[in-house]
């Protein structure tokens, strides 16, 4: 059996505490795609870990976790990261596997991100220039290296080949093709320790046994790169269709998909973002939710809730259950508006997909009274204010979805089950 996780909205969504609160019901963690731009944080009692490419259940002892073929991977960001983990006293080299499929990511692949982003100028679209791009590129394009290339011994052919082939495309934007790869040559030799398999195997084998999994996703889904606001999105699928070809699963394995959202929008880097604020309450979000990126550290654009936005993204996931996150960064605000529609220059209706070839694009809202606080002494969903209760209650009725589970902080215990 295999449930899967994944975000609503331009990722950022808290998915990581709740793939470490849900972990602990699951055999199995699995991540299905994208690179070290994600940074899914969790907060247990006074520690913090920033998990970019390691599974969200790595926290759990009992958990094993598995990053799978649909994601790049970078052996140096993954080798810090182990380190970190386990200067935490937490071990992960004996719990974590890696599929011999996933396409690694080069520093010729992250100089070159760069390099064409700085060409954009202003039509930048906001990369975080880990090279996941290039990397993804590269593997469509079937010149990649892959995690099982390690162990074999044409892998310094294979990586000469990838820097012979590079030399000449960084030559194009003025580059000596010159690069230190020292420290990344080194994370090779961790790599090679570490357990690299036919990860799809022994997926399948686990359903079999009848063990649960639990696939994890990054980003969001509104930067998928067939339906985001393209081209401002990331370079691979994020919807829950790419956990089957991510995994190596069968679609006939999936038995739930939980979505995750904030009670607001936030977005980085550039691209259409409807309901952006760009006064003292967008301030006031982005400070009292830390709204700056967990690897980039830029500040994320904050905004009121898109329902239009996650009734497409629910649309396209088949989500079962929503689990909505950071309601109590609004505490403090007399009133809350929603997005209910989107209205173009001729005051006429027109869906989430349209908004990126459409000018001047004006939401339309519906406005609630605040609740001022009174989250954090909640112990179920009974103890909350009444304007909160409206709040989830009003947002289940628009989505048509259950809401299963909220947020109220960033804590384990600061989570409500919602009966």
């Amino acid at each position: 059996m295999v449930d899967i996780i994944l975000g609503l909205q331009w990722g950022d969504e808290g998915k990581g505490k709740i793939v470490d609160l849900m972990s602990g019901n699951y055999s199995i963690v699995a991540r299905f795609q994208g690179g070290p731009n994600a940074g899914h944080t969790i907060i247990i009692g006074d520690k913090k870990f920033i998990l970019r490419q390691v599974p969200s259940g790595i926290t759990r002892p009992e958990t094993l976790n598995v990053i799978g073929n649909g994601v790049v991977l970078d052996p140096l960001v993954l080798q810090k990261e182990i380190n970190s983990l386990q200067d935490a006293g937490i071990e992960v080299t004996s719990r974590l596997l890696v599929s011999t499929k996933t396409n690694l990511i080069t520093p010729y692949h992250a100089l070159l991100d760069s390099l064409r982003e700085n060409e954009q100028g202003e039509k930048k679209i906001g990369s975080t220039l880990k090279g996941i791009g290039p990397a993804y590129q590269d593997k469509i394009g079937r010149f990649g290296i892959r995690a099982g290339d390690c162990t074999h011994k044409g892998f310094d052919t294979a990586y000469k080949n990838l820097k012979d082939r590079f030399s000449s495309i960084l030559a194009f934007y003025g580059h000596d093709g010159n690069v230190d790869d020292s420290e990344w040559l080194q994370s090779i030799e961790l790599l090679r320790k570490m357990k690299i398999t036919e990860t799809e195997e022994f997926l399948n084998e686990a359903i079999k046994d009848n063990k649960k999994i639990l696939a994890e996703g990054a980003q969001g889904t509104l930067l998928d790169i067939d339906f985001g606001t393209y081209p401002y999105v990331t370079s691979s699928n994020t919807i829950s269709a790419s956990a089957c070809t991510g995994l190596g699963i069968a679609p006939k394995h999936i038995k739930k998909v939980y979505g995750v959202f904030k009670a607001y929008c936030t977005r980085v880097g550039g691209g259409p973002f409807p309901t952006e604020l760009l006064d003292s309450t967008g301030q006031f979000i982005r400070d009292r939710g830390f709204e700056y990126g967990s690897v980039t550290k830029r500040p994320r654009r904050c905004g009121w809730m898109d329902l239009p936005a996650l009734k497409y993204s629910i649309m396209l996931n088949g989500v079962d259950e929503l689990i909505m996150m950071k309601i109590d960064v609004l505490n403090e605000l007399e009133n809350i508006s929603v997005c209910t529609k989107y209205l173009n220059q001729n005051d006429e209706e027109i869906s989430f997909s349209a908004v990126c070839g459409t000018e001047g694009v004006h939401p339309e809202y519906k406005e609630m009274k605040g609740w001022g606080g009174g989250l954090a002494e909640a112990k179920n969903y009974d103890d909350l204010p009444v304007e909160a209760k409206d709040y989830i209650v009003f947002m289940q009725k628009e989505c048509d979805t259950r809401i299963s589970v909220v947020s109220t902080g960033p804590e384990r215990n600061e989570t409500l089950f919602l009966a």
